[in-house]
């Protein structure tokens, strides 16, 4: 079993892209879970599901054009990633599943992070290339995100 976990706001706009991600994902062999922005209320359910893999979807700022798409490397992008509640999202999912055998954190460029419902459209159009890929399960196709400005 395999597993999208769709993590954000979806009462910021561009911030609930993971979650529209997660409700519009469904696969064979595949949960999806849109967690909104409490994913520490569904990690004990993947834990139970031990998923041979598990990919995080959510809205970052990574200084692209807006719904443009990222691998992020947690080892390296951990900081861009949001946390939950004083918890950061990777050490929450590595935490409390431990038995994951790989992650794949997948950061969207969010355009409009204000109050209010509803995905811009350059947002929605990197969401369904997204869905594209993740359905073909073609997660290498996804580009890791360059640091620029880094040596």
């Amino acid at each position: 079993m395999k597993v999208l976990l769709g993590v954000g706001n979806p009462l910021a706009h561009d911030d609930g892209v993971g979650v529209w991600v997660a409700k519009n994902f469904r696969k064979e062999g595949w949960l999806s879970f849109p967690a909104r922005q409490a994913p520490e209320n569904v990690v004990g359910k993947i834990a139970r599901i031990s998923p041979a893999l598990l990919v995080v979807v959510d809205a970052v700022e990574m200084g692209l054009e807006p719904g443009e798409f990222r691998r992020l490397l947690p080892e390296r992008d951990r900081g861009l990633w949001g946390s939950t509640h004083s918890l950061p999202l990777w050490e929450l999912l590595q935490k409390a599943v431990p038995c994951l055998e790989k992650i794949v954190f997948v950061g969207i460029q969010p355009r409009d992070l204000s109050l209010g419902e509803g995905l811009s459209p350059e947002v929605v159009a990197g969401a369904r290339a997204l869905l594209r890929l993740l359905l073909r399960e073609e997660l290498e196709a996804i580009p890791v995100l360059e640091l620029k400005g880094r040596g």
